[in-house]
């Protein structure tokens, strides 16, 4: 049952929570774009931590699939989002942004809210969605959307810390193929007040380059399809600031464990072991760092 979350539910420390929101400020306004990969629990927040990313995203689809539900569905409530945000963020010293789907609610008033206890769970960034998850009409009007958008900048602004809103623009990604209109969006979006321009699923370069230069905030791009191969470099050149993978990662592990049961099932073999990462590293990624100037047992 997906009870209502509430802010208590949630000790951050909020010293170390401004650090972070302005760290990742500071990754938008750089010269360079930067990939912010999108761990489903604290394990892979803190593997990627140790691999030198500078901020991490949820995923909703990687949680759904964890908690072995479909995505799309809103079978995965604010709370249980909310849970899993504040496990990432006690995994690493890192930004973490969420992914808060449309957020969690049918008025902008439930959207403000949201931003709160997104806030109070130690995020320092959330999207907001313009889909409605309802296959018959999957997409909100945009007058609708941008009140929300607006909400959702509102709350954050109230804020002690600087809280970033992205907006995103879900044409593309429910199949709807209009670049005016998801151009469109993302101005009113950007006028709104939303810091991060979102339109997940765009099928090309050149309409990357598009969104990139109708809109003056950083722009944010899905990566990790074989139908949009472009490289970091590359996403810079046209225009991106800011660089995630949704669900990748997650699809990339399942798609590992597929292969390893089929090996064993069809073939009787276990050579999928060969490419497993050995058990000392799997334990040394998991372990968590000493807090700076603190030394570790092993070195005394």
């Amino acid at each position: 049952m997906n009870l209502p979350v509430t802010a208590s539910e949630y000790s951050v420390d909020p010293v170390d929570q401004r650090a972070r929101a302005l760290a990742f400020r500071r990754l938008h306004q750089g010269t360079e774009p930067f990939v912010i990969p999108n761990p489903w629990d604290a394990g892979t927040a803190r593997l990627l931590t140790g691999l030198g990313f500078a901020a991490l995203a949820t995923t909703g689809a990687g949680l759904a699939y964890r908690l072995g539900r479909p995505d799309g569905t809103n079978l995965v409530g604010r709370r249980e989002i909310l849970a899993n945000a504040a496990e990432i963020v006690a995994a690493t010293h890192l930004p973490v942004s969420a992914d808060l789907e449309s957020g969690f609610g049918d008025t902008p008033k439930d959207v403000a809210e949201t931003i709160r206890l997104a806030a109070a769970a130690g995020l320092v960034g959330g999207s907001i969605e313009d889909s409605t998850g309802r296959a018959d009409d999957p997409v909100r009007p945009l007058e609708e959307a941008v009140e929300r958008v607006a909400a959702a900048v509102a709350a954050a602004r109230e804020l002690d810390f600087p809280f970033t809103v992205t907006a995103r623009a879900e044409n593309f990604f429910q199949g709807r193929s209009d670049l005016a209109d998801t151009i469109r969006r993302l101005q009113a979006y950007e006028a709104a007040g939303a810091d991060v321009l979102y339109a997940p699923g765009l099928p090309d370069a050149e309409a990357v380059r598009a969104v990139c230069a109708a809109v003056r905030r950083p722009v944010n791009v899905l990566m990790g399809s074989p139908a949009l191969p472009l490289s970091v470099a590359e996403l810079g050149e046209l225009g991106v600031r800011r660089i995630s993978v949704g669900s990748a990662l997650a699809r990339a592990a399942l798609g590992s464990v597929v292969r390893a049961a089929e090996e064993i099932r069809t073939r009787g073999t276990f050579g999928f072991g060969a490419d497993a990462l050995p058990y000392p590293a799997a334990n040394a990624m998991m372990t968590p760092a000493p807090p700076a100037g603190q030394e570790s047992d092993s070195s005394r």
